[in-house]
């Protein structure tokens, strides 16, 4: 009895320790906390094993303290830019005084207008038949009473807030000397370089932050950029994503090394960038290039805005990828990765199990490499990389080698291709921790490459 005691108390103790842990690397991210080197995470171990024995309230505890950062992390960004950010009625970040409407009619933007409002920007969605208008509220409205005001204006319309997303995963710096940590990286051709090749034709879409398309593990890959006003600013966690799905070198390879990129900024190099206008003019434009397969490796709530464009990306036969999220195991879903049909994505580390951040569920679908390992980053440099956000472009990687474009049927067989060639982990068969199983085991970038410069 006192052993069982022991142990549950040590691992209360191991996942209270994690969930410190990652608040620290939320904080310090945000400034708020001076950056300290933080050791590796310990992760739950796969059903029927002595670390999946932690009780229920071990779990319970984990969960709180996960679900803590992100409240954390919302509240105090928000804090930071209030001139532009303000929180929904459940705590989400929203961008203040905007109501999106999708295709509105002629006269429900007149019955706008006579109300007090303005209409800020307007994006059309070419390719997914329809427009996004942008309402500002009269002076002294609030974002929610605008948004009801609106919905009472038009019953029959479609408005929302303009919910704000984030990524899922830490970039951890290793050097600050921005020098390549991978001797000779940055001369090598790429036609020397023995990695796999996807073949031609392949071709993959990105929806996250800028990418640095002068780093070498992209030399000679044809990388389409989109957002910003033509402008995307390169970006950690983008970079880190392409590179996982794209990118090559010597020592270096992506799920798809060297395939087609199509990469669209919604963060503009703005920390309250990610809005959902951008995300859904992001997916617009990969629907008119044809780009069968799209990433997205950020995380939020629930926006019927955004699920609107997501069915309708899918119905044409794209296939959409996403991280589930880093909220912990007892977490609710997180969106995109939680609509129907997305092929939600979770994170093993390198003994294959599974991160104690990482969220569960039935939007999990794969599960991927996401930690112990490295990432390309600005600046010709590496760094190490840890969450959902990493395992998702890989999974998105294997999947386009199925796919040449976007075709519902195709979609489906790729889909049930790779999940035949999944590797069951955790209990038999599909679960709620490890999906249909892991994938692309493969593909994780060593550590060395981020080891501190000398």
């Amino acid at each position: 009895m006192r052993g069982r005691i022991q142990l549950m108390c040590g691992g209360m103790r191991r996942i209270f320790v994690a969930g410190m842990l990652i608040l620290s690397q939320s904080l310090q991210a945000q400034g708020v906390l001076p950056s300290i080197r933080v050791p590796p995470l310990p992760a739950i171990g796969r059903p029927g094993t002595l670390g999946a024995a932690v009780p229920a309230l071990t779990n319970e505890l984990a969960s709180r303290q996960l679900r803590d950062v992100r409240r954390l992390y919302v509240r105090n960004l928000v804090r930071r830019h209030r001139d532009a950010l303000e929180l929904d009625p459940g705590g989400a970040a929203i961008m203040r005084g905007e109501v999106l409407a999708f295709s509105p009619s002629d006269a429900a933007v007149a019955k706008a207008r006579a109300a007090g409002f303005s209409v800020l920007r307007e994006r059309t969605l070419d390719g997914l038949d329809g427009r996004i208008v942008v309402f500002e509220p009269p002076r002294g409205t609030s974002t929610r009473r605008a948004l009801a005001t609106l919905r009472s204006l038009d019953p029959s319309g479609s408005y929302e807030f303009n919910h704000i997303y984030t990524d899922s995963g830490t970039v951890i710096p290793a050097g600050a000397s921005g020098t390549p940590t991978e001797p000779g990286d940055a001369s090598q051709p790429a036609a020397a370089q023995a990695m796999p090749d996807p073949g031609e034709g392949t071709r993959l879409g990105l929806i996250d932050g800028g990418v640095d398309t002068s780093h070498a593990v992209f030399r000679d890959i044809v990388i389409h950029q989109h957002g910003c006003d033509g402008k995307p600013t390169p970006g950690a966690h983008g970079t880190a994503v392409a590179s996982l799905m794209i990118g090559r070198s010597m020592k270096f390879h992506g799920a798809a090394a060297g395939s087609e990129l199509y990469s669209a900024d919604v963060y503009c190099g703005l920390e309250e960038g990610g809005a959902v206008d951008a995300i859904a003019d992001a997916f617009a434009w990969l629907v008119r290039e044809r780009v069968p397969v799209i990433n997205v490796s950020l995380v939020g709530p629930p926006n019927g805005m955004l699920e609107r464009v997501i069915r309708a990306v899918i119905a044409r036969g794209h296939v959409v990828v996403a991280a589930v999220g880093n909220d912990g195991p007892a977490a609710a879903p997180l969106y995109p990765a939680a609509y129907p049909d997305v092929v939600g994505v979770t994170a093993v580390d390198s003994s294959q199990r599974v991160l104690v951040e990482a969220e569960r569920g039935r939007q999990v679908k794969f599960a991927a490499p996401g930690a112990d390992m490295a990432a390309a980053a600005p600046s010709q440099s590496y760094s190490m990389v840890r969450g959902t956000s990493f395992a998702s472009p890989i999974v998105a990687g294997l999947l386009a080698a199925h796919m040449s474009e976007p075709n519902r049927g195709m979609a489906e067989r790729a889909v049930a291709e790779l999940a035949r060639e999944a590797v069951d982990l955790g209990a038999p068969g599909p679960d709620p921790v490890y999906g249909d199983g892991l994938v692309g085991a493969n593909v994780r970038p060593e550590p060395a490459l981020a080891r501190r410069a000398d």
